[in-house]
């Protein structure tokens, strides 16, 4: 495996902790854990897809990275 295959892994295994965790109500979808998970996980795998030049890929992790944030602003203002 390629450091970018490895930095892809890590970054969708977040992605996928906070999705299982959050269907087994260990964790709120509003909750700050799951919305860092979820940034976290997405900007590394955002990283990953920048490294193998593949755009939808970017699109799409750069997008949930982006509403992640958003959802971490508003949620420190609450």
């Amino acid at each position: 495996m390629t450091l970018t295959d490895w930095i892809g892994f890590i970054g969708v295994t977040i992605l996928l902790v906070a999705y299982f965790l959050n269907l087994a109500n260990k964790i709120s979808k509003d909750g700050i854990t799951y919305i860092w998970l979820n940034i976290a996980g997405a900007g590394i795998a955002c990283i990953a897809s920048v490294r193998l030049h593949y755009l939808p890929f970017i699109i799409l992790e750069a997008a949930w990275t982006l509403v992640s944030i958003i959802a971490l602003i508003n949620h420190l203002r609450r």
